[in-house]
């Protein structure tokens, strides 16, 4: 048990190493050439680079160090140990890549917004999903969120929205709004990372046709079905609910077999965190 563990932690402290290393290549050879910034502890450090002749890698580490102590005391240890090792792979692959050649100019922002942000959000969405983070900036929003009545969503897109004021003043207005969307793309492929493209979705369908449609997402989808005995609150009315678990690649086909069924069905679909037993497998269909 202690060596599979061992070598499981082994597994996850490369991969937030490859993640870190991704994330540094994306900011030196496609956003900082470019007077692009990332939202956070990171948009903070490049411009105090800029500003002051810092070097960037001795920023990332020196204004996370605080992040990565109340990471320690909110989350443990284990995220604080995985958490430093990212953010010191971070650090010390943007000093060895400063001198990087760039491989995009400022005449292709759009490619450099697209390519930088993927790239940003497969190298943070590795440290992620690997039990660490390479921005203290989420970190403190964790902890702000506990003691005011914001989510953590709205505490970091508040961070982010003056950090990209701020760049605006250095780098200029294009440059803020370039980084803007840089950081929403990165979000979104951060997501993708984390949850992967078979996170789960949780689909209720109310209609009189309740079983025919269940018949038919087992035949097309390939996917089980559940039968619940429900009442119309309204309408008083006895009805069947049809609940089906399918990963977020078949949501556009469910959501078609059931049209194709019942165009006036009442349909909910919701995102799963995790889902555990239950044999939750797909079939293969012909």
């Amino acid at each position: 048990m202690k060596k599979r563990k061992s070598v499981e932690n082994t597994r996850k402290f490369i991969m937030i190493v490859i993640g870190a290393v991704i994330a540094a290549y994306a900011l030196e050879a496609v956003l900082i050439p470019n007077d692009v910034i990332d939202g956070g502890v990171t948009g903070l450090s490049i411009m105090g680079a800029h500003l002051f002749g810092i070097p960037l890698g001795v920023l990332l580490f020196v204004l996370n160090i605080p992040f990565i102590y109340i990471g320690y005391k909110q989350v443990g240890k284990t995220f604080a140990l995985m958490s430093c090792a990212g953010i010191a792979a971070l650090s010390i692959s943007t000093a060895l890549m400063h001198d990087v050649k760039t491989i995009l100019g400022p005449n292709d922002p759009l490619l450099v917004v697209l390519s930088g942000g993927m790239l940003l959000g497969v190298g943070i969405g590795l440290v992620l999903r690997n039990g660490g983070a390479l921005d203290g900036s989420e970190v403190l929003a964790v902890l702000l969120s506990r003691k005011i009545p914001f989510s953590v969503g709205d505490i970091i897109l508040f961070i982010n929205a003056f950090i990209f004021l701020g760049a605006s003043f250095i780098f200029g207005l294009e440059s803020a709004l370039y980084s803007a969307v840089t950081y929403y793309i990165a979000k979104n492929v951060i997501d993708i990372i984390q949850d992967g493209l078979e996170k789960s979705k949780d689909v209720r369908v109310v209609s009189a046709k309740s079983e025919e449609i269940g018949d038919a997402i087992q035949a097309r989808l390939g996917r089980g079905v559940t039968y619940t005995k429900g009442r119309g609150g309204f309408s008083n009315e006895p009805t069947e609910i049809l609940n089906c678990v399918i990963n977020r690649m078949e949501e556009n086909k469910i959501v078609s077999i059931i049209k194709d069924i019942d165009e006036s069905a009442f349909v909910v679909i919701s995102d799963v965190s995790e889902v555990r037993g239950g044999n939750f497998k797909k079939r293969d269909i012909h």
